[in-house]
């Protein structure tokens, strides 16, 4: 399980990191920031606090909802009872209104009620109006008068009454559960529906690595400020021009509630469109590329050297003479494009970056050795690929070879072949007579009829670099596989972080080829620089697009190259003071091809144990030249070249600088040299060695000298040079050295089972008769290194 860091429990218990982080000080936790990682007795400790914490607010809160509650019970009863009131004043009125003669009483009554305005307007009109001139109009006109007056009092009363009530029981509808409410509506429910997808189409962002932050904040559509505001809460302190590691983006993305995902390489999706925005109705058929794979000394690289033999043209000498990397054979009048990989580790490098680039495998397994353990390394490479197998029993010539053999060990490993309850295809061949090898190539045929393989020709060329090297008069050069389109020569490309334009196209004979159509491999030469094996080719219109999207990715990769070779801080002072414990050898690695460099950085990186390691400073491709002697000067490393030779001035500045160069053509020459050294900075294992016994018969106390012990030898020897323990009833009292060994008053070197002797001890005198004295030696042995 995965630890849990410091920011992201924060944003579980919905804290800030920097609260988390004291209140993990109080419980004597020790963190060095917000991205430390917390055990998990840690996490559960602060989640039960933080539970303990919640439960007791729970509980305060239903306490108070209860205290709400009892206290709207009882204006709710106040406000009815009132109502029961003016109910039953109503009902008395009525019943005043039917007696007669009761009228000017209840005018009296009046005035209780009515606001002091209107009372006072109703006493001023009827003065204003005593100078009667007829009595009986004007009695008329006041019981009019009075009855309008009494009607609207009721009503305006009423209405007060109903607007208290009213406005209370909203107040506490809306107080007591306004999210009921918001439910409740119908438009409500549907905006927010509406607005929660939105925000579910705009989480997901994808950026590269090392994005800055203002790149970030053009993505999000935020303020830059309001994201180094947001750092700062976090602990970190950032600029707007700084590039954040994948670490810090995940953190920031997360704080704004955006999901990341980062892009292999900068500008991928910018090609992509482009690929798609173009007709793409010209698909055809093209030829199959395979790979062949298998355990060293199998005959993988015969079956390739007889086949390309074949194929040679007249006058030309045979054997894979041009080194490219990959070339294609005509077989049946079908075209057949190999790879030629130095070793399975350069395909699964080139699987791993997603690069797939192979249509089948065949694994080359010897009929006499059997299935060997790299065999099965190659068929699981193959299987994670998800390409089709074909699996070629080699050295069936040899008197030694047992075909069944061989298919009983691939049924025991869940390998079912044709005839065996599978589907995967077998072929029997050996490379030294060229019996079974048409036989293997019609099964590739075969095989791509039934994948059915197909390719656009008239889209933009899209392919795979598969090796480089660095040629001193024709500079970088690239051997590239294409995938989609068609190759010309005059095409603006893009290679990993390098771009160009294609000046000039080989073959693997060396000859100019004028357009490269899928499947095709060629050597191009026109790149700005060395690219990588594995990279991806992409052919596009702009130049400015080219250099754009290609000074990014250097960009990525000088940053990431800064990020893991960054120095010394206080938050990884400790991880560096523990890390001083392992002993390790720094290397720079140099090679004539990419190929060749790549496959010797990862066999040489697998050389570890617990004390020792390999670090890799630096590696390229080219000759070695004055700067890479100053790096190893710098950095305190061995420099490694394999098929290069350094120049005159580097040669200068190593002997200078007591700069190591080790110069090899083979591999494992190289390996074997590197472990010799990584062994030699191994601890030795310190082993003792049992000499003999000796029984203490006599003892002889001589001034100026000390104690002499009289002994016989029971068991083995006594040397003047051993140590010593000795024992008193078969407890060990002391520990050290023979200081004199003499036999008749003459020092000797040794004395052997059988014979009497002299021995003092240093520094001991306390020696008794029939002590045991056991003499041995401490032999150092050197460790051995296994890859």
């Amino acid at each position: 399980m995965d630890q849990i860091r410091v920011y992201e429990l924060a944003r579980e218990l919905k804290i800030s990191p920097q609260a988390l982080i004291s209140i993990l000080r109080t419980l004597k936790v020790k963190v060095k920031s917000h991205m430390s990682h917390l055990e998990d007795d840690t996490v559960a400790q602060v989640k039960q606090m933080f539970q303990e914490q919640l439960d007791a607010a729970k509980a305060r809160q239903k306490q108070r909802k209860n205290y709400q509650q009892q206290q709207r019970q009882r204006r709710l009863e106040k406000l009815k009872k009132e109502e029961k009131k003016q109910t039953q004043k109503k009902e008395d009125k009525k019943e005043e209104k039917k007696e007669p003669g009761k009228r000017p009483e209840k005018r009296q009554e009046k005035p209780k009620y009515p606001p002091k305005k209107h009372v006072q307007k109703d006493k001023e009109k009827p003065k204003a109006k005593e100078k009667p001139t007829a009595g009986t109009p004007k009695t008329t006109t006041a019981k009019e008068k009075d009855k309008q007056k009494a009607k609207s009092y009721k009503d305006k009363k009423q209405k007060i009454l109903e607007e208290k009530q009213k406005k209370f029981f909203d107040q506490q509808k809306i107080k007591g559960n306004i999210k009921a409410t918001l439910t409740q509506d119908p438009k409500r429910k549907k905006y927010k529906k509406e607005k929660t997808e939105v925000e579910e189409e705009i989480t997901k962002i994808v950026i590269s690595e090392f994005t800055s932050v203002s790149e970030l904040a053009k993505i999000m559509d935020k303020n830059p400020t309001a994201i180094v505001a947001k750092f700062m809460e976090l602990g970190k302190m950032v600029t707007i021009n700084q590039r954040l590691d994948n670490e810090s983006l995940i953190m920031i993305c997360d704080e704004f509630n955006f999901d990341v995902e980062f892009e292999d390489q900068y500008g991928k999706e910018i090609l992509e469109v482009d690929i798609e925005d173009e007709d793409k109705s010209e698909v055809k058929d093209r030829p199959p590329i395979v790979v062949v794979m298998g355990h060293v000394d199998h005959g993988k690289t015969s079956i390739l050297d007889y086949i390309r033999k074949a194929n040679v043209i007249a006058g030309e000498a045979g054997g894979i003479t041009q080194h490219i990397g990959a070339y294609q054979v005509e077989f049946n009048d079908k075209k057949i494009t190999f790879i030629d990989t130095p070793g399975h580790e350069a395909f699964t490098a080139m699987r791993a970056r997603g690069a797939e680039v192979t249509d089948i495998a065949v694994i080359v397994i010897a009929a006499d050795d059997g299935v060997m353990p790299q065999t099965m390394e190659a068929i699981d490479h193959a299987k994670a690929a998800g390409i089709p197998l074909i699996i070629a029993i080699n050295k069936i010539d040899k008197p030694t070879a047992d075909v069944e053999k061989v298919k009983v060990q691939l049924s025991q490993k869940n390998i079912r072949l044709q005839g065996w309850g599978g589907d995967i295809e077998s072929v029997e061949c050996s490379a030294k007579t060229g019996e079974g090898i048409e036989g293997l190539l019609e099964t590739i045929l075969l095989v791509s009829e039934v994948e059915e393989l197909t390719a656009r020709y008239n889209q933009k060329a899209e392919g795979t670099v598969i090796e480089t090297k660095l040629d001193k008069g024709k500079g970088p050069l690239a051997t590239v596989l294409i995938r989609n389109g068609v190759l010309k020569p005059g095409d603006i490309i893009i290679c990993g972080a390098q771009y160009g334009r294609v000046r000039l196209m080989l073959d693997e004979r060396q000859n100019e080829v004028k357009e490269c159509p899928p499947s095709g491999v060629v050597q191009i030469l026109g790149l700005n620089g060395v690219p990588k094996a594995g990279d991806t080719l992409n052919v596009v219109t702009d130049e400015r697009k080219a250099k754009d999207i290609t000074s990014k990715r250097q960009q990525v990769i000088r940053q990431r190259q800064i990020a893991t070779g960054k120095g010394v801080t206080l938050d990884n002072i400790f991880d560096k003071i523990q890390e001083s414990e392992i002993t390790s050898l720094n290397l720079i690695v140099k090679g004539d091809t990419d190929g060749s460099v790549g496959a010797l950085c990862d066999t040489l990186q697998k050389i570890r144990n617990e004390e020792v390691g390999v670090n890799v400073v630096h590696r390229g491709v080219g000759g070695i030249v004055e700067a890479d002697i100053d790096l190893a000067t710098a950095s305190k490393a061995i420099i490694i070249g394999f098929h290069v030779r350094p120049n005159a001035e580097a040669r200068a500045a190593a002997e200078v600088n007591h700069v190591d160069i080790r110069l090899y053509d083979i591999i494992y020459e190289a390996i074997d040299e590197v472990k010799k050294s990584l062994e030699g900075l191994l601890a030795p294992t310190i082993r003792e060695e049992h000499l003999g016994t000796a029984e203490v018969r006599e003892i002889f106390k001589i001034s100026k000298i000390g104690t002499i012990a009289g002994c016989m030898v029971t068991k083995g020897k006594i040397t003047s040079n051993a140590l010593m323990r000795l024992f008193h009833d078969d407890i060990k009292v002391y520990e050290g050295t023979v200081e004199n060994l003499k036999r008749f008053k003459n020092e000797v070197k040794e004395v052997t089972e059988g014979q009497e002797c002299g021995i003092s001890i240093v520094g001991f005198n306390d020696i008794k008769v029939g002590d045991v004295i056991d003499a041995y030696i401490k032999i150092e042995e050197k460790k051995k290194l296994e890859l």
